[in-house]
């Protein structure tokens, strides 16, 4: 939701304006709110798919999985300012510049990280084998960096830099 009332700040590109008309664009959206509306739900419905019937330490984990991830998104996404764009209309944008300050100083998708943080620990905290749902979501949100990072080496001046000196998705390691 955060995303969509910072997004709504900002006046949308020619671009972002005709993206938001395609096929494409609609069901990433609608896949979006579905799991957005599956994830409300699970939270109403306590225990579904339960790991264990002693879930303290694993609620308590899960707890500061998500806080992490939900601070580490949000910051991540202030911090991007006006060089943030929708990841359904991923694009270089006309004033864009590198940012490699704050999170972006050690990694190069905090946002992406943060958010997978926070999926992982809600399913933890909620004692919930969905966590699993997350595992299997890594390896498209790996190609969707990776697509974003080949368009921005290409188009934005300074970024094949910034890649040799930071890692992609945790600090000094990957």
């Amino acid at each position: 939701m955060i995303w969509e009332v910072l997004k709504r700040q900002r006046r949308l590109t020619p671009v972002e304006a005709q993206a938001t008309q395609s096929i494409r664009i609609q069901l990433a959206r609608a896949l979006k709110m579905a799991i957005l509306f599956g994830i409300v739900i699970q939270t109403v419905i306590t225990d579904v798919l339960p790991i264990t019937n002693e879930p303290f330490i694993l609620r308590t984990l899960g707890v500061l999985l998500y806080t992490l991830g939900l601070l580490m998104a949000i910051i991540g996404r202030l911090q991007l300012g006006r060089n943030w764009s929708d990841i359904e209309t991923a694009q270089v944008l006309c004033d864009q510049t590198v940012v490699a300050h704050g999170l972006f100083h050690y990694i190069r998708h905090p946002i992406y990280v943060g958010d997978l943080l926070l999926l992982l620990g809600l399913e933890l905290s909620l004692n919930s084998w969905l966590v699993m749902a997350v595992v299997f979501m890594m390896p498209g949100v790996l190609r969707q960096a990776v697509r974003e990072e080949r368009m921005l080496v290409y188009t934005l001046p300074g970024y094949e830099a910034y890649c040799a000196r930071t890692k992609r998705f945790i600090p000094f390691i990957v």
